[in-house]
């Protein structure tokens, strides 16, 4: 874990439960574990060493300034497995809200993004990743799935 946070350079604070106490209840309290690395970003907890799930709160903690895109995604990949489907990699849009850019790009709750411009969506972590250094006002080109077919639509952020 330290590792893996050192090479991107996020500074962070380690904490032997096994020399606090109050650290070690509070862990135990918020997680129902011990004894496992346990990684708070902004609240948002990791237990055990999860790259994926860590990158997704990494690129939301890097975005708390950015603006917002209007949309609820999670892994396509992990959304099309439990319902049974072939893998599909991309961002799953699970909600879309109204007056921000992925409604007035024409977004709908199933579609699923593969890119935002030039860059690869493979994941929820990815989008996050691929908005997370555009400014406001950037005018984007989205590359998405709809029912099955490949679609683009443009939005502005």
């Amino acid at each position: 874990m330290k590792g893996f946070l050192s090479q991107r350079g996020i500074p962070f604070t380690e904490i032997d439960v096994s020399r606090d106490a109050a650290a070690a209840q509070d862990l135990a309290r918020r997680t129902g574990r011990l004894a496992v690395p346990v990684t708070d970003i902004d609240g948002n907890l990791v237990v055990g060493f999860d790259p994926e799930q860590l990158e997704h709160y990494l690129a939301q903690a890097r975005n708390a300034a950015a603006p917002p895109f209007g949309a609820s995604v999670a892994d396509a990949r992990k959304i099309t497995a439990s319902r049974g489907l072939p893998a599909v990699s991309g961002a799953y849009i699970g909600a879309v809200k109204p007056g921000l850019p992925a409604a007035a790009a024409g977004l709908k709750p199933g579609d699923i993004i593969t890119r935002i411009d030039t860059a690869t969506v493979s994941s929820a972590a990815d989008l996050d990743q691929a908005l997370s250094g555009l400014e406001k006002g950037a005018r984007i080109r989205i590359t998405f799935v709809r029912d099955g077919s490949p679609r683009q639509a443009e939005g502005m952020l």
